[in-house]
């Protein structure tokens, strides 16, 4: 199953209100990463288009690559939490029993999702800050702090998700990297 089949059959393995919480945050994110990855190589074309057949570029064409990327940066970041897509070092989990794995599985993603929530307090006091300042880019004249506020929304988005993780791996027997992904490896290698 490619990725984006995934994405379009996602539905969360976590009951009630959870999994209906975890299935619209990953439609959302859907939207989100779509959308940006679109109008960045949308703008990015016109902006070649224009410099080399018009002689000119587009003025706030870099700006609004800036924005993007914030976003899909900080969308992604929930997004590959979802997945189980993070880069494991797995060397020690991998060598213990499903019961510790288990536990350690549990640990990993509380953890995270503390330290995901400590960076999303941190990230207000910082776009508030940038709030305060009141600066704005230069050729759209926007604030700088709303493209800043992806970064908790982004924060926030992974924190929950590596917490939901937690919940789901002390309700199944089994082991999850994330609420929709059983631990373990898929077997990539083809024969020639």
């Amino acid at each position: 199953m490619t990725d984006e089949e995934a994405e379009k059959n996602y539905h969360s393995g976590l009951p009630g209100i959870l999994g209906t919480i975890d299935t619209l945050i990953s439609k959302v994110e859907a939207v989100i990463l779509a959308a940006g990855v679109l109008l960045m190589a949308f703008n990015t074309i016109a902006n070649v288009i224009g410099r080399f057949v018009f002689g000119e570029s587009i003025f706030f064409s870099g700006e609004v690559n800036r924005i993007l990327i914030i976003m899909i940066t900080f969308a992604g970041i929930g997004y590959a939490a979802r997945h189980g897509r993070h880069i494991r070092m797995s060397a020690i989990y991998d060598a213990l029993p499903v019961g510790g794995r288990k536990a350690l599985m549990i640990f990993i993603s509380l953890f995270t999702s503390l330290v995901m929530f400590f960076l999303l307090y941190y990230s207000v006091v910082y776009v508030l800050d940038l709030y305060s300042k009141g600066r704005v880019l230069p050729a759209l004249s926007i604030p700088i702090f709303i493209i800043y506020i992806w970064v908790p929304v982004g924060f926030l988005i992974t924190g929950i998700q590596y917490f939901l993780t937690a919940i789901k791996n002390m309700m199944s027997r089994d082991v999850y990297l994330s609420t929709g992904v059983i631990d373990g490896y898929k077997d990539t290698e083809t024969e020639v």
